[in-house]
């Protein structure tokens, strides 16, 4: 059988890019039940609250909202329930030593579906301080200053 290719975006965490240096990021699985996935495939999805965990050499998310299937009955979930995440196990250990590290935590990226299946992008990130956010929003104001004075030249 022929699989669908390509990706849908379910989920994406917004904050995360201004609150955290994103330094690398990972795809990971993700351990779901049957009501889970149908509902992820309606787009109903929360990773704002998300956070990732590693522990005995296992990674876990918290606070990843997963709204319950209608039609799912007694077969739904809790929620917020925790969550396994599936990587090999090399790249477990290695985001053990990162974490270890002061500053780095997990945080969840992307919630999407990939050739049928659901993943999670996550990524290994140290947290920004005031300033560096205050020079983000300065630069991100001055690029839509510039898209604004473009447009107007051009279009005007």
């Amino acid at each position: 059988m022929a699989k669908k290719t390509g990706m849908k975006l379910i989920a994406n965490n917004k904050k995360a890019y201004h609150d955290y240096f994103i330094l690398e990021t990972y795809e990971a699985g993700i351990a779901l039940h049957g009501t889970e996935v149908k509902s992820l495939r309606m787009g109903k999805c929360s990773i704002k609250e998300a956070f990732i965990r590693v522990e005995n050499e296992e990674v876990f998310i918290y606070g990843m909202h997963i709204s319950p299937y209608e039609k799912g009955n007694i077969f739904n979930k809790d929620p917020l329930r925790v969550r396994k995440l599936l990587l090999h196990k090399y790249e477990i250990r290695k985001l053990l030593g990162k974490t270890k590290e002061k500053g780095m935590t997990l945080v969840p990226l992307k919630v999407y579906l990939k050739d049928s299946l659901v993943k999670v992008e996550i990524g290994l990130a140290r947290g920004k301080k005031l300033y560096d956010k205050r020079q983000d929003i300065a630069k991100k104001d001055q690029q839509r200053e510039a898209q604004r004075d473009f447009k107007v030249r051009n279009f005007g």
